[in-house]
């Protein structure tokens, strides 16, 4: 009977520790949820770094509102050559950018020929581009051990020949012994031979006969060499006066009916890379094709101008054609434009030391200028020097600084 009563307090007791445990454990889960509100306490503070990170924003916003700018301040853009100017309204040309060739103006070129048959010998070097003057001696041409003897000679003895039976047909023409007729056929070979003789004669020197330049100017082309056999006639040296040179351009068939507007033209040559102006060099037009060629889909413009620069006849070069002119234009100069994939880009000057890139777009160019269409208004002052130094200062100075002081 006590053990009975004592297994049902235990039982009592063991009941109540585990009511007891289960509460307790709803109080650790009470806790849980007080835990979980920290956690969204901790929340919050997210949001707030969230606004943080907006302020953030915020602030490379505001950089961002000056981030094409550029900075050079006046002492770097003075050293690196760096020049600008408003840009107004002009006048412009429309132009036929092709092709072309400078030509030695007809008598300003002579080709000196063999005026004996023999072996060539110079005198002294002759290379093409030297100068030479009016009678300077060339090259000599001898006919010694040829099977023929030397002309000189041969025409000396001819000479002599044809005058004594001259003289002699003289007197006896006076007491009719010679018949009139007979007497002028005697006489025009004594005059010829004369002339044969007196014409190679005056060069002969103890290597042969002299050939020497006929007009001064600069040897275009050598057209023997040492050792080389000549007959009489065969070209030796072309010379150039260099003094008077025509500039022929060839267009394409689509701008025919543009050629009676050209007036004039520019030229840049491959050697020096410099752009000539027609209008300097007293040039004219000459012609210009009424058709193409057989052979060809070009239609030729001549043009005539004195040589007062370093222009090299025969050289092929890039023209522009010249046409009217156009009022109230915008252009620029070529070197205020850079180019990148294919795109072309200015730079504006918009204060002491801020610089900004601009986009536009070409029109027509001279050679020197182009026609800007589109990203530029007047009034607005351009880099027209330097611009590549501007562009690579755009890559190294510090822009968000700078904005943020403005």
């Amino acid at each position: 009977m006590k053990k009975t009563i004592f297994m049902g307090v235990l039982g009592l007791f063991l009941l109540g520790s585990c009511n007891s445990k289960s509460g307790h454990d709803h109080e650790g889960h009470d806790h849980g949820t007080e835990a979980a509100h920290d956690h969204e306490g901790h929340n919050h503070e997210s949001e707030d770094h969230d606004h943080d990170h907006e302020g953030h924003n915020h602030g490379a916003e505001a950089s961002a509102g000056h981030s094409d700018e550029i900075i050079l301040t006046p002492e770097k853009a003075k050293a690196a050559g760096v020049e600008s100017e408003i840009i107004q309204p002009k006048s412009f040309r429309q132009v036929i950018t092709t092709s072309g060739q400078v030509q030695a103006a007809q008598g300003d070129e002579s080709v000196v020929v063999a005026n004996v048959a023999g072996i060539v010998s110079f005198r002294h070097p002759v290379t093409d581009g030297m100068s030479i003057s009016k009678g300077a001696p060339i090259l000599n041409i001898s006919a010694d051990n040829m099977p023929d003897g030397d002309p000189v000679k041969r025409a000396r003895i001819a000479y002599e020949t044809t005058k004594k039976e001259y003289e002699r047909a003289a007197k006896l023409v006076e007491n009719q012994i010679v018949s009139q007729k007979e007497f002028n056929t005697i006489k025009e070979n004594y005059e010829n031979a004369r002339l044969a003789y007196e014409a190679i004669s005056k060069n002969q020197t103890k290597t042969g006969v002299s050939v020497t330049a006929p007009l001064g100017g600069y040897i275009k082309n050598c057209l023997v060499q040492e050792g080389d056999y000549v007959s009489v006639g065969q070209p030796l040296v072309s010379i150039t006066q260099n003094r008077r040179l025509f500039l022929r351009a060839d267009v394409s068939e689509k701008y025919y009916g543009y050629l009676h507007s050209i007036q004039s033209a520019n030229f840049k040559t491959p050697y020096d890379n410099k752009v000539y102006e027609l209008e300097d060099l007293k040039g004219r037009l000459l012609s210009y094709g009424k058709a193409s060629g057989g052979a060809s889909f070009y239609v030729p413009v001549t043009f005539e101008f004195d040589n007062r620069g370093d222009v090299i006849p025969g050289s092929y070069v890039e023209v522009y054609l010249l046409s009217n002119e156009m009022p109230d234009v915008l252009s620029l100069p070529v070197a205020a434009l850079t180019e990148e994939q294919g795109l072309y880009f200015i730079y504006l000057q918009l204060d002491e030391e801020g610089y900004k890139k601009q986009e536009v777009t070409l029109g027509a160019g001279n050679g020197k200028d182009v026609q800007i269409l589109t990203g530029l208004k007047a009034g607005d002052r351009v880099v027209t020097k330097g611009a590549y130094q501007v562009k690579l200062a755009s890559a190294s100075n510090a822009i968000p600084a700078h904005s943020h002081e403005h």
